[in-house]
This record gives C-alpha cells, sequence and structure tokens, in this order.
C-alpha cells in the first residue's frame, strides 16, 4: 500500500510534549539526532506540568507544582530556557497542616506541640510503643500502614497520616506499599519531638523542597514551553493525538489521519492506555487494566482585596480533616505577583464566598484590585467518590471551614479542571505489574514507556525526574546506558547528580 504524502518515518518518536517528551528531545538535539518527532494532543508543550488561564487572567497550574532539583542537566536546561535573573522567583516554603483549628507546621509529626495537650500525649505514647515495636521487629513493614505505625506510632497514624494520605491517594495506606517513601515522609524523632512539646518549640524546614524556584511569568507551564522553544520547531506536531499503534510494525497512526514509522517509540501516554490502543499488546491488557491510580480535580479561586495578614506568606498547606474535600490548597498569588490580574484591572464579582450575602456587594460593575488566589487539589476514585457538579461550591465551603476566606469576601474567577490520570498509585501490587509490563513492550516493540505515568514510579515523578527519565531512555536508546532514575529511585532521591551537564 502505499504511503500517502502526511506520512513520515523517523528514527524516534515521542509521544507527549510534558516533561519526559521534552528531556528525550532535548537529548536527541544535543546528540544532533534530527530525525526524531514530538506528537502531543495538546494545543502547546507542558503536559501535566502546564498552566491554565481564566477568562478573568488568573494563571493556575494543573497541580502543585514547584521546581526543586537532583540534576545540574536539568537545571542547565530550564536556565538555558529562562536565563535571566528576573525570570524567576525564589521562595522558602511556608508549610502548614490545618488540625485542630490549628496551623501546625510541616512536617506535622515534628510539631505537635501546636496540638491540644491530649492529642500530643496520644502521639508520644504512639511514638513511644512505636519505638519499642521497632526495636523487636524482623521484617520490613507490609505496606504503608504499617510503615506508618511502626515509624510514628497509632497517634500520629489517626490523626494525620492516615486521614491525610486517603485524602491524597483515595486509597487506603493498608493498600499501597511503603518502598515508594524515600525523601518524601519525614520519620519523627522523638528526642526532637518531646524536647520541642516540653519547650513549646516548633521544628524548621525540612525536606528537598524546602527552597524552591517558581519562574515570574506564565506559571510552571511557561517553563517547558520555553524549553520547547530550545528545540527546531519542525520536530514538534500538537493538536494531534496518537489514535492506533501497529507494534509488530512500528507504525503510529495520528487523529490527524497520517502514519507515523518509528525504529523505536518513547510513550509517555499512560500505560494503561498505551495498551488499549494496539491489538498486539492486547495480551497486556488484563495487567495493565489493574494499575492503580487516582483522579485529581483542581480548583482554582480568584478573590478581590488585599492578601489578608491569615494567609501572610503561606505557601501550600494541607489538610487531613473532614471539613474541606481538597487535600492541599496552594497560595498561588504568593508564587508570583504575575498569576493574578493586575490591580487596575476590573473586574465583576461573581458571589461573595458564602453566597447568601452576594446580595450586599456589587456584582454588576467591573471594579478593580488587588487581586489574591488559592489552588486546591481533590482526589477521586472508586473508593472515594466525588460530586463533581457541586465541587466548586464545597469547595469554597471548606475555604470558609478552613479558615482560609471569610463568607463577605468577593470571588471574582473560578476554576476546574479534572486530570483523570492524577496519581500513580505505588499499589501492593504494583512492582510486579510493571515487571511485566514495561520490559515486554521495550525488548518486543521498542516501546519506552515512560513518565510519570508511562512508567508509573510516584517516587521519581517530580519534574526533574520526569525530565530525566527522558533524557536517559534516549541515552538507553542509543547506547544502551542504565537508566537510573527509573531504575534506581532510591539512588538518584540521595543525592545531588553532578556528572552529566547539558
Amino acid at each position: 500500500m502505499a504511503q500517502s504524502a502526511a506520512d513520515r518515518s523517523v528514527d524516534v518518536l515521542i509521544v507527549g510534549a510534558g516533561p519526559t517528551g521534552l528531556g528525550a528531545a532535548k537529548r536527541l538535539h544535543q546528540l544532533k539526532h534530527t530525525n526524531f518527532l514530538v506528537v502531543d494532543a495538546q494545543a502547546e508543550a507542558g503536559g501535566l506540568a502546564s498552566t491554565d488561564v481564566t477568562p478573568e487572567g488568573f494563571l493556575f497550574d494543573v497541580g502543585g507544582h514547584v521546581i526543586f532539583s537532583h540534576y545540574l542537566y536539568f537545571d542547565d536546561c530550564i536556565n538555558e530556557a529562562l536565563p535571566k535573573p528576573d525570570d524567576w522567583y525564589e521562595h522558602e516554603r511556608v508549610s502548614y497542616v490545618r488540625s485542630f483549628d490549628q496551623w501546625v507546621p510541616y512536617p506535622y509529626q515534628n510539631n505537635i506541640t501546636m496540638l491540644p495537650v491530649e492529642q500530643q500525649v496520644q502521639c508520644i505514647e504512639g511514638m513511644i510503643d512505636a519505638a519499642e515495636v521497632r526495636s523487636r521487629a524482623a521484617t520490613k513493614p507490609a505496606n504503608f500502614d504499617e510503615w506508618i505505625v511502626r515509624m510514628m506510632g497509632t497517634g500520629l497514624a489517626d490523626l494525620f497520616m492516615r486521614p491525610y494520605n486517603f485524602k491524597v491517594w483515595a486509597t487506603p495506606t493498608t493498600e499501597m506499599q511503603c518502598e515508594w517513601l524515600g525523601e518524601r515522609v519525614a520519620a519523627p524523632s522523638l528526642k526532637l519531638v518531646v524536647s520541642n512539646v516540653l519547650n513549646k518549640k516548633t521544628a524548621g524546614n525540612w525536606g528537598p523542597n524546602a527552597t524552591f524556584r517558581f519562574p515570574a511569568r506564565d506559571g510552571t507551564g511557561g517553563i517547558w514551553k520555553a524549553v520547547a522553544k530550545t528545540l527546531p520547531q519542525e520536530r514538534f506536531q500538537f493538536d494531534t493525538k496518537v489514535e492506533k499503534i501497529d507494534a509488530s510494525n512500528k507504525v503510529a497512526h495520528l487523529s490527524d489521519g497520517s502514519k507515523v514509522s518509528y525504529r523505536s517509540m518513547i510513550s509517555t501516554m499512560p500505560l494503561d492506555q498505551i495498551t488499549e490502543i494496539s491489538s498486539e499488546l492486547e495480551p497486556l491488557r488484563s495487567t495493565s487494566r489493574e494499575l492503580v491510580f487516582s483522579s485529581t480535580h483542581v480548583i482554582g479561586v480568584g478573590i478581590r482585596g488585599v492578601l489578608p495578614p491569615r494567609i501572610g506568606d503561606k505557601c501550600w498547606l494541607y489538610f487531613p480533616e473532614d471539613d474541606c474535600p481538597f487535600y492541599r490548597a496552594t497560595v498561588f498569588s504568593n508564587y508570583s505577583p504575575y498569576n493574578c490580574p493586575q490591580a487596575d484591572v476590573k473586574l465583576k464579582t461573581m458571589q461573595t464566598a458564602d453566597p447568601s450575602l452576594s446580595s450586599k456587594v456589587d456584582t454588576t460593575t467591573e471594579r478593580g484590585g488587588p487581586y489574591w488566589s488559592l489552588m486546591l487539589e481533590v482526589s477521586q476514585s472508586k473508593q472515594k467518590p466525588v460530586d463533581e457538579e457541586n465541587l466548586i461550591a464545597e469547595s469554597i465551603q471548606g475555604l470558609i471551614n478552613t479558615g482560609l476566606l471569610q463568607p463577605e469576601d468577593e470571588i471574582v474567577s473560578t476554576y476546574h479542571r479534572k486530570f483523570y490520570h492524577g496519581y500513580p498509585t505505588p499499589s501492593l501490587v504494583r512492582e510486579s505489574q510493571l515487571k511485566v509490563l514495561l520490559p515486554e513492550l521495550r525488548e518486543k516493540y521498542s516501546i519506552w514507556s515512560r513518565g510519570r505515568f508511562g512508567s508509573y514510579r510516584y517516587e521519581v515523578a517530580n519534574q526533574d525526574h520526569s525530565f530525566m527519565v527522558g533524557v536517559e531512555s534516549v541515552d538507553n536508546i542509543l547506547f544502551g546506558a542504565n537508566e537510573l532514575t527509573l531504575e534506581y529511585p532510591d539512588l538518584v532521591n540521595s543525592r545531588r547528580n553532578t556528572e552529566r551537564r547539558l
């Protein structure tokens, strides 16, 4: 059968222009391999690290993203894309947990001095019991819940870790493994916790994102649009979806009716979806369909007025309790003043936070700012259903319940976007699934399934990780090099990777 004029042949077909796809494209371009193509269903680069703009001019990332890096190569690439000092703001993380109507500094387990005395005692007794259990334990924890109880005790488990993690993952902690944890969860020091309680002190910042960078303009998505601009534009094809894959013959059928043949494919589409669009991959479907994930709803609220003192310099906030549907809120206007319309922009008030008070304010006249904004995240799964139709209203009520909004606050913009694939869950059987799926796709069909949902490894799914997974997949294709980030998450998360530069 003769090929149409639109058909083409490439050495490497990259599906998706998010961080992983751009990492792969950047590495190919650096190595002067020109015969590659990046195909993306969206209109621009960014993927799950993109940024949306409301009609009123408020920016909202499609999830809580900040830049902190384990790799100099990654730093080189984004600094090349956004090279000027005023391209960035640098922040110290100011983060709290809302618990018992208090703002408890993060990490919660190191700052129980902020809790009522009864709960302090509950946590300390649980930590003492946990220390005794650890001293006798001969085996590793069987799941995330056992890890929590063994490392923190039942007090912290019941007050924070169990309810919060269910709100995040929409999966019970008993159904998750604990190998993914690495640097993401701080194991508390009993001595430090008791000392802080007795001295009425709080612990300082902890973790790899204690300081972070954020782009001055265009949100997180602006980073990836800028990275894409450092690459040959003829290598990209946007607004185009891969609808079918002839895996045996290495041909991708695109939504515009064209076909692309390839020697190797780097696919960032969800691993459970790629098996559905290829008849040859049908034997893998039963395994891929059992991969566990949750959906994420991102809710944005734009507010008229001066940022109130109760918000101050807060960055992101955690919510384990059931008085709000969201598990995390980000004061997105604190990341950059350009995440909101400027004060001279005139907007109508849509409603007050408490809708019953809306009749008391002018909702017909366009008026100026200043403005500030909150971005919320809500998880969803079969085990944790969500009333999608009423989610914005429930979230705004949750903001009142938790003290982030006052009933009379004027809301001038709202945003809601659902991501069907939100979090790849480290389930108890994930490793056995990946050991079947990833090698079979690569070795038999030359498909490197990579990225946040392409390889389902949450522990290496931050922006820097995802980018380097793309870089390293190219090195594996061309040179047979090890994919350190994918294969050794603990290694790359335990040190600064300086051996590779742009």
